[in-house]
Parts: structure tokens; C-alpha cells; sequence
């Protein structure tokens, strides 16, 4: 019974495990939130919000890279923990500045935390052995 509890007739692979988790975080970050900031560049980036005072269009700039450039990296596991870096100082932005570690109700940074969580674990693990780069 143990051994059904705990699953242990699957076999374990912690390269498959990072795959999946790149090809998740990676492929929803950049359909789901990058590639709408990219097409939508010109009409939103004067009321994209700027936390840090850097000007709306830098600040679009930057997430567009990280959401766009950086997600599309993770995905193909190139430059991973450099991407897993820029990733992760976004969604720290947005978690703690934009959404002020709020994690309920409508403007919650539940999401942002998600994907911190994710980036921050790939920072440091590297993309595993199925990737365009081994790290």
C-alpha cells in the first residue's frame, strides 16, 4: 500500500520535471502575457504601470523582454538561468510593487508569486538535461 502511496512505480526524473516546468511557466508566460504586451506595444506603453520611475515605455520595454525574449529562452532551455533571472526580477516587480503582495481579491499578485516561485526554482536548479543547453 506504501509503495502505491507514494507513487513509486513511477519512475523519477528530475530532468523531465524541469522540461515540464520550463515548457509550462515558459509557453503561458509568453502566449498568456508576453506576446499581448508585444502586439499592443504602441497603444499601451504610456499607461503601463512604472514602479520603479523609470518611464512607462522602459518599464513596458523590460517586461516585453522578459515576457517575450526571456520566456521563449526558458522554453527551448537556452541561456536558461539568465532568463529564469530576468523572469523572476519581473515578477518580483510586479508581485511586490505592482500588485503590493496582495494575493486575494481582483487586483491580486497571486499569479505573479506563482511565477516568482517558478523562475526563482529554475534560477537555481538550471534547465536539466533536456534543453538546447545543458547548465
Amino acid at each position: 500500500m506504501m509503495k502505491l502511496l507514494r507513487l513509486s512505480f513511477l519512475p523519477r526524473s528530475t530532468d523531465f520535471g524541469l522540461l515540464l516546468l520550463r515548457l509550462a511557466l515558459g509557453l503561458t508566460m509568453l502566449l498568456n502575457h508576453g506576446w499581448g504586451k508585444l502586439t499592443s506595444f504602441s497603444q499601451k506603453s504610456g499607461s503601463f504601470p512604472d514602479p520603479l520611475g523609470m518611464g512607462s515605455q522602459l518599464s513596458m520595454g523590460l517586461a516585453v523582454f522578459a515576457e517575450v525574449v526571456c520566456a521563449a529562452l526558458l522554453v527551448v532551455g537556452f541561456l536558461t538561468r539568465f532568463a529564469a533571472l530576468n523572469l523572476a526580477i519581473t515578477m518580483a516587480v510586479a508581485f511586490f510593487a505592482v500588485h503590493k503582495m496582495v494575493l486575494t481579491g481582483e487586483h491580486s499578485g497571486e499569479l505573479a508569486l506563482v511565477y516568482l516561485a517558478g523562475f526563482v526554482t529554475l534560477l537555481f536548479t538550471g534547465s536539466g538535461k533536456f534543453a538546447f543547453e545543458r547548465d
